[in-house]
């Protein structure tokens, strides 16, 4: 599909959720899924500024260059920049603490959502990442967080139905139909900055279930896992503890694409432990409201 296409629709979705909807928010993690949202926003809307702040659910477990490039960006545009933090959740008994908080966003989030009364959640999720995913559609309705793929509506033809009724809200998902190798090909064309941690550094890692993790505060090497320097990239970034790396010489955007077009795995089967626990893992916390 062309990426100019791609990008028409993506527009269109977030003005027609902006048009509909009284309180539209995006979640912006400081990912190359979340920077391209941003990016697209900003060119949705210009010359005015971006009208709807921008939410990071924070579990505390990030890597840092993630989060010195979201509060560089949003600063550089201006943008509201609201953080529901796990920690948070954690504290108020909302949600008992565990060594990766990843599943325990969906509660922050929900909360988060419901406290500032956001009818519309701008996501960066794709199809192609999880089978999941693949079931979404681009309004997907939300019903007190949960999310039913059996009750979500027909997007014949790409018309979307923005009505909502009391106690729902939707999560827009502009980039549904792009692949890796898209997002890749638009932060080409728009010569996109992006955290250290996409492109290869020599960072120190240890092997776990096959895969790269890098040793952070918040995960440590086990008994009989080795520390080794390697030179690495991510191709997702999340939770430090449930994402790994991957051993690679990309330093470019154009290295990065060339090295994609030779790979079989998807992004968050190559790389994230929380979707390798089981083939319904991802839909089983979308079931509770995780994004």
């Amino acid at each position: 599909m062309a990426l100019s296409w791609l990008e028409s629709e993506a527009v269109f979705l977030l003005r027609e959720a902006v048009a509909t909807c009284a309180r539209p928010v995006l979640l912006f993690s400081g990912g190359k899924d979340s920077a391209v949202m941003l990016r697209l926003a900003e060119k949705a809307f210009w010359p005015s500024r971006i009208p709807f702040p921008v939410m990071h659910v924070d579990t505390g477990h990030n890597f840092p260059e993630a989060i010195a490039f979201r509060d560089r960006r949003c600063a550089e545009l201006g943008v509201e920049l609201l953080v529901a933090r796990v920690q948070q959740s954690i504290d108020e008994g909302r949600v008992a603490d565990a060594p990766s908080r990843n599943p325990l966003q969906t509660v922050t989030l929900n909360d988060a959502i419901a406290r500032h009364g956001f009818d519309a959640v701008f996501g960066g999720a794709r199809r192609d990442e999880e089978r999941s995913r693949a079931k979404e559609r681009l309004f997907s309705v939300r019903v007190g967080g949960r999310w039913d793929p059996s009750r979500q509506r027909p997007e014949l033809f790409g018309l979307v139905n923005p009505h909502l009724d009391a106690g729902a809200h939707f999560r827009v998902f502009p980039l549904s139909n792009w692949t890796e190798q898209d997002v890749w090909r638009f932060i080409a064309q728009e010569q996109m900055e992006l955290p250290s941690l996409y492109f290869a550094h020599e960072r120190r890692v240890f092997r776990r279930g096959g895969l790269w993790y890098a040793e952070t505060e918040f995960l440590r090497p086990g008994p009989g896992e080795v520390v080794e320097t390697k030179r690495v990239r991510f191709r997702t970034v999340g939770d430090a503890t449930c994402t790994a790396a991957v051993e690679s010489n990309a330093q470019t955007v154009g290295e990065v694409l060339a090295e994609l077009e030779s790979t079989a795995l998807s992004e968050r089967g190559a790389t994230r432990a929380d979707d390798r626990a089981s083939e319904a893992a991802m839909e089983r916390r979308k079931l509770e409201g995780y994004f």
